[in-house]
């Protein structure tokens, strides 16, 4: 079983600025199972990254998820002639404390939004938090990439 913990933040745009380059991802559901799971194709360049994620957990910030990585082709058919809406978006990677940090910025019908987020152990994990950090959103659905998908920032 593999089990996500993530928490997720808004990111004061005024005070954030890209310390590394960023990397393009296209990302669409092919399912999206509000009482079950969604299934998401994720293409990045190269690579490509087939996604079964489940419900959250009673803490909102937990859930199993399973990555699998798939030929770049079959994600690009697949986004083609099975999902819906797609998602872009240029992730950014950083380190910070021993902290590793992915700040999305989002493209398209969701530009404009700035999304930060940090896997954890546990989920009363510490972590550094950068001066950068907004609001926590980690218990709101409106910013899972599966809910902009079907409801895109731009149209809030």
């Amino acid at each position: 079983m593999a089990l996500e913990i993530e928490r997720k933040f808004l990111v004061k745009k005024n005070l954030w600025q890209p310390q590394v380059k960023g990397e393009k991802l296209i990302q669409g559901y092919l399912t999206n199972a509000k009482e079950k799971a969604s299934v998401r194709v994720r293409l990045n360049g190269t690579q490509a990254y087939l996604s079964v994620k489940g419900l959250r957990g009673a803490d909102l910030i937990s859930r199993l998820e399973y990555e699998y990585p798939i030929p770049p082709s079959d994600a690009q058919e697949m986004l083609e002639n099975f999902a819906g809406q797609v998602i872009e978006k240029i992730r950014y990677t950083q380190t910070l404390r021993g902290c590793i940090w992915e700040v999305d910025e989002f493209l398209g019908a969701n530009a404009g939004l700035l999304v930060a987020e940090i896997e954890l152990q546990a989920p009363d994990q510490d972590f550094y938090r950068p001066e950068w950090l907004g609001a926590e959103v980690s218990s709101d659905y409106r910013y899972l990439n599966s809910y902009l998908a079907e409801h895109p920032y731009t149209s809030w």
